[in-house]
């Protein structure tokens, strides 16, 4: 295993001159040695490029790539000791599925009763024990897919294993199961594991430390519950969380925060900086209120949405819309009811210029 910095930008066209030119925008980050990351973001934010630039795949335009503090930027995949795991199964259809996961240590001349030990113990992580004698082709897209899995993993000795959304092929249900084996396999082999996906649920069910990136930056590096709790950008905001977090356009005054003709106290520890910001609430944290409440405004609702275990209420301040997740007590709201919701709190965020405000 190793520790991987990075200090570098990509860019695939000759002589980049504004920020729309780079895959990825100048960055500098470490992943730990033995560390789970999962690089988030949406199709086209330069997941992959930074994967691939970590594998030697890519070679970056500028900056470098460190292996526990060794120069590698110009060393090939293979010199680098790394595992990757593509986004659609790459086995060998002739092979049995203990030949597959066998092939990495082959290569390497391991001894056979250590080959099949290791195999054997893979083999079982990823509950393909019973399966070891079969042919690879005749296997379901889900099990070669585990294969893959499991020759990223075989070998003990690599660098890092890094997955380019690998659960694509996936049936849904056995996703969970695969994300849950992963995570155990992570803190029984202490590897490092980085995994790119869109997915959050992905990302945050299998990772210690997200990456979330758009437009070729890494906007934050947190835990799930830093991404969730204090989203650094609004993107990060928006992005996590399902449905994302409200922004509320409003005007910090000495008296107060100011939505439209709304005036709302502030804590007397709280200090923010006069002038536009954003406020910034969870649809988990908006509750219901009356006027008398701190930290509430009347709204309409527009909507109510009842998903079984809560209900998803859409209501507006004048052309601002708000989200809140309501248990059983929101079954009584109507479309055109005026209510009050608190949306200042001890969750609140704000936000100038998209970045949190301290």
């Amino acid at each position: 295993m190793a520790r991987i910095d990075l200090d570098l930008a990509h860019a695939y066209k000759a002589n980049p001159q504004q920020d729309s030119d780079y895959a990825l925008l100048p960055l500098k980050m470490t992943f730990d040695d033995g560390g789970a990351y999962a690089l988030l973001g949406p199709s086209g934010c330069g997941k992959t490029t930074m994967l691939n630039v970590m594998s030697g795949l890519l070679t970056p335009s500028q900056g470098t790539v460190l292996f526990d503090g060794r120069d590698v930027t110009h060393a090939s995949p293979q010199a680098r000791n790394i595992a990757q795991v593509f986004q659609f199964p790459v086995i060998y259809d002739t092979m049995t599925v203990a030949e597959n996961l066998a092939f990495p240590l082959r290569n390497r001349h391991w001894a056979k009763d250590k080959m099949d030990q290791r195999v054997g113990q893979i083999a079982e992580m990823l509950e393909m024990s019973g399966q070891l004698n079969q042919r690879a082709a005749g296997l379901s897209a889900d099990a070669k897919q585990k294969i893959s899995l499991g020759r990223g993993l075989v070998r003990p000795d690599v660098s890092a294993v890094l997955f380019d959304e690998p659960l694509t092929v996936i049936d849904p249900h056995l996703k969970w199961q695969l994300r849950r084996k992963l995570k155990q396999i992570h803190h029984e082999l202490k590897l490092t594991l980085i995994y790119v996906t869109h997915d959050q649920v992905e990302a945050l069910t299998f990772a210690d430390q997200v990456v979330v990136m758009t437009r070729g930056r890494a906007v934050q590096v947190g835990s799930p519950a830093d991404l969730f709790e204090r989203p650094s950008h609004t993107f990060v905001g928006n992005f996590i969380g399902s449905p994302g977090m409200n922004f509320m356009h409003a005007q910090v005054q000495p008296d107060g925060v100011h939505v439209g003709a709304q005036v709302l106290a502030l804590p007397a520890s709280m200090r923010l900086p006069l002038g536009d910001i954003k406020l910034g609430v969870r649809p988990e944290y908006v509750a219901l209120a009356d006027a008398q409440t701190s930290g509430a405004l009347p709204m309409v609702v527009s909507q109510v949405q009842d998903v079984g275990t809560h209900f998803i209420v859409t209501a507006r301040h004048n052309a601002q819309v708000v989200k809140a997740r309501l248990s059983a007590n929101a079954a009584q709201l109507h479309a055109g009811q005026t209510v009050w919701l608190q949306v200042l709190g001890a969750h609140t965020c704000f936000y100038k210029n998209e970045e949190i405000v301290a």
